[in-house]
């Protein structure tokens, strides 16, 4: 039978004691958190993060968060560098290299390289005087913290640490290199957060594609031209194409009575809701659930009101937006 009141108490010591030694890290970082910024910073090629065993685990994250955030990083086996994978480590990268002990076997290869070839090593380690900080060009040193297994011997709160750290490394070489949502979507086109970041001009309908009437245009051709296109509205422009309104099906219900002895310009609503095809999908999509209507036309930022497009509610429900 297991006692829930020990297997909670056990998750809640654990979750405590590495919250704990994550604050210690923090008012740990100093001088040299600073420098392996800068040196990082300063390289021309990549950052290659390696580690082994559970080391391994975090610096392939590390490099994912890396190379997702404006720095160039990739994860090199430490195993696999001993047998041909050191050639991917250049005289223009940085090392970042992960160890709890610094006393790694499998590291002294590519340690040994950094070293013949004049390569910046930045070690993490939680031994001052490990093999891999003495030999490391900027050394940081994970502060002592008890593992949050109480026999003290499975990497917990060190891996935690490990992450952190990394983490930390990478928000602060993003600010500093002002990496926009712009630039992080760039890097992630696909899934929740490919859609959140998508812009307005990667899903509306371009100019072309949208139903256009002038304002002198009979509402019997109207309704041929709403119903061609299939948005449920037409854009109502003048001869430069500039937008002067929208006719929805609510402007057709509003003025059923003599509809098709009607111009555009007397069913229309003048001056509709607008957005620029910078925008993000998810604010227009908040505007248009705000307003209760179901699209948006795209015009160009300068004031112009020329007609770039429509955004339909349906465009960003099937991209994700949410």
């Amino acid at each position: 039978m297991v006692d829930a009141d020990i297997i909670l108490a056990t998750g809640r010591r654990v979750i405590s004691r590495e919250a704990a030694a994550l604050a210690l890290l923090a008012d740990h970082l100093g001088a040299d958190f600073v420098r392996a910024a800068q040196v990082m910073l300063a390289a021309r090629g990549r950052v290659i993060v390696s580690g082994m065993g559970k080391s391994g685990h975090v610096a392939r994250k590390i490099a994912a968060t890396l190379a997702s955030t404006g720095t160039p990083a990739q994860f090199v086996h430490p195993a696999e560098a001993s047998h041909g994978d050191l050639g991917m480590i250049t005289a223009d990268d940085v090392a970042l290299v992960l160890s709890n002990s610094g006393e790694t076997p499998e590291l002294a290869d590519i340690v040994a390289h950094t070293r013949r070839h004049a390569i910046p090593l930045i070690g993490v380690a939680a031994r001052a005087e490990s093999t891999l900080l003495r030999q490391a060009d900027v050394a940081l040193l994970l502060p002592e913290a008890q593992e949050a297994c109480d026999t003290g011997i499975v990497p917990t709160t060190s891996t935690t640490m490990t992450l952190a750290l990394g983490d930390a490394l990478a928000v602060a070489l993003m600010e500093h290199r002002r990496f926009t949502p712009e630039d992080f979507r760039a890097f992630h086109p696909g899934g929740k957060l490919g859609a959140r970041l998508a812009r307005v001009a990667d899903l509306m309908h371009p100019a072309q594609d949208i139903g256009q009437v002038g304002t002198a245009t009979p509402m019997p051709e109207v309704l041929l031209t709403m119903s061609a296109k299939g948005f449920g509205a037409v854009a109502v422009t003048d001869g430069a194409g500039r937008l002067q309104g929208i006719i929805t099906d609510g402007d057709l219900r509003r003025h059923m009575d003599g509809l098709l002895g009607l111009t555009a310009g007397a069913v229309m609503t003048p001056d509709p809701r607008t957005i620029g095809p910078g925008a993000l999908a998810a604010a227009a999509l908040a505007l248009m659930q705000a307003r209760k209507i179901t699209c948006l036309f795209v015009v160009d930022p300068d004031g112009s009101r020329d007609l770039a497009g429509l955004l339909h509610i349906h465009d960003c429900l099937r991209a994700g937006v949410a």
